[in-house]
């Protein structure tokens, strides 16, 4: 019961963002947002979201995940509400960033407790594999729901489709999770959780500027703020008696590397879900209820192996299904370089078959290589950083990937872009493979 409550934290995470990308273009046209302002309704929750995870971690041990559980969904369902009322994309993107805030706050909450309340190596890795499946479920749920609720009621619907959920949730909670002992010796590093949204903030900024408009001042003055954000950043942690991240982590080879190919897998991931999603209603001008069912054989796997994951992982270790999930996935990003504006669905199936495998192997593999390689008595600390890790590179990936691609009503142009996207997409996950047998170790004996 406790599992399937925390599971429903992460199912509204995750559902959010899904639901979201499948209602963009009528996003779009219903408040006159470009394609930099539909950027922005998904990276300002995002970037918040990853600013913000590290320092939420922190505040779970210090106060306990269950009482931080509770006010993340309080806080989510009172920002769904901002957001379906919202109108502007000013008001919107204020809103989703708040939404980011809350989700900040369920996200290392909700891995934490099911940690703690399942001790056994083999029971962990089993519920972490259930964890990722039923969050995952939300994924293959986003583009059904979120067509249909669009199509029917507009998209104002996708967000207020979330309070009947988070009320039941937090009933829930409140019932069946029992409150955890508080570490009072952990401290929130304000200033590094604000130099940490500053750098990534200005690094969001300054990819969907350089895809707007070139080399622009504001795009020099972007890479400026960002370079500074993220000095500050290294500075404050390494002078500060209770670091968000301490430093010594950074020399543990299993740990960066685990979230080093976490964050590879949600760079090119999210990434494409963002660029596909408008290739399939920018380019061809499918409805977003037809987008939403064809964006099903990326999802229904990534749903359906999760669980199946964790059971591999528990019995050979995370290595295995990280190496198998990224060549999956490289597979399929490569049959990016065959699409053309008019390429019919069949050529469209291997990117989403490849991706959807490809990360239902990676996700809770990676999870459970963070979790088993960090401090075993700071189970937020761990899941902070994976969590970071994972959505600051979804975040870049959607900035950057749509900088590459561009506006979709120029239909040629964006094809040559998901070419290059392809390429990328490629290097990187490869890099992430070998990285993955230098850093992650065997499963012991």
């Amino acid at each position: 019961m406790v599992l399937g409550v925390m599971c429903a934290g992460m199912f509204l995470v995750q559902l959010d963002v899904t639901v979201v990308n499948v209602a963009l273009p009528h996003i779009g046209q219903a408040l006159s947002a470009g394609l930099s302002g539909l950027q922005w309704v998904v990276d300002s929750y995002t970037v918040v979201l990853a600013a913000c995870l590290l320092g939420a971690g922190v505040i779970g041990d210090r106060w306990g995940h269950r009482t931080v559980a509770v006010t993340g969904l309080a806080l989510f369902g009172v920002t769904s509400l901002l957001c379906g009322l919202a109108p502007s994309t000013g008001v919107l993107v204020a809103s989703r960033a708040l939404q980011g805030l809350a989700a900040a706050l369920l996200l290392p909450s909700t891995l934490a407790v099911v940690h703690r309340a399942f001790p056994g190596r083999e029971e962990k890795a089993r519920a972490l594999g259930i964890w990722a499946g039923v969050s995952a479920l939300a994924l293959p749920a986003g583009p059904l729901l979120g067509g249909a609720l669009v199509t029917a009621a507009g998209w104002r619907a996708v967000f207020l489709i979330n309070l009947p959920v988070v009320a039941v949730a937090l009933v829930l909670t409140l019932r069946v999770v029992r409150r955890d002992e508080p570490n009072r010796g952990s401290h929130l590093d304000l200033p590094g959780v604000l130099a940490a949204m500053v750098a990534l903030t200005a690094m969001v900024y300054c990819a969907i500027s350089a895809g707007h408009s070139g080399g622009s001042a504001a795009t020099w003055a972007a890479a400026a703020v960002a370079v500074l954000g993220l000095l500050a950043l290294l500075v404050r942690e390494r002078r500060t008696a209770e670091p968000m991240f301490p430093p010594a982590l950074m020399r543990k080879l299993d740990f960066v590397g685990a979230n080093a190919v976490a964050a590879a897998m949600n760079f090119v991931g999210i990434g494409a879900v963002f660029v596909v999603t408008l290739y399939l209603q920018g380019v061809q001008h499918h409805d977003a209820l037809v987008a939403g069912v064809m964006l099903l054989p990326l999802f229904i796997p990534l749903a359906v192996c999760a669980p199946f994951t964790g059971r591999l992982a528990a019995r050979y270790g995370p290595r295995p299904p990280m190496l198998g999930g990224l060549l999956l996935g490289t597979a399929g990003t490569a049959c990016l370089l065959l699409l053309q504006p008019d390429s019919g669905y069949p050529l469209l199936v291997p990117v989403l078959l490849g991706l959807g495998l490809g990360m239902g192997l990676l996700t809770p593999s990676v999870v459970a290589a963070a979790l088993q390689a960090g401090p075993p008595d700071r189970p937020g600390l761990s899941s902070g950083v994976n969590n970071t890790a994972r959505q600051a590179a979804g975040a870049l990936g959607i900035a950057v990937f749509g900088a590459i691609a561009q506006d979709p009503a120029a239909a040629q142009r964006f094809a040559s872009g998901l070419h290059a996207i392809g390429v990328l997409s490629v290097v990187l996950w490869l890099a992430a493979a070998a990285l993955t047998l230098r850093a992650v170790p065997r499963l012991a004996k």
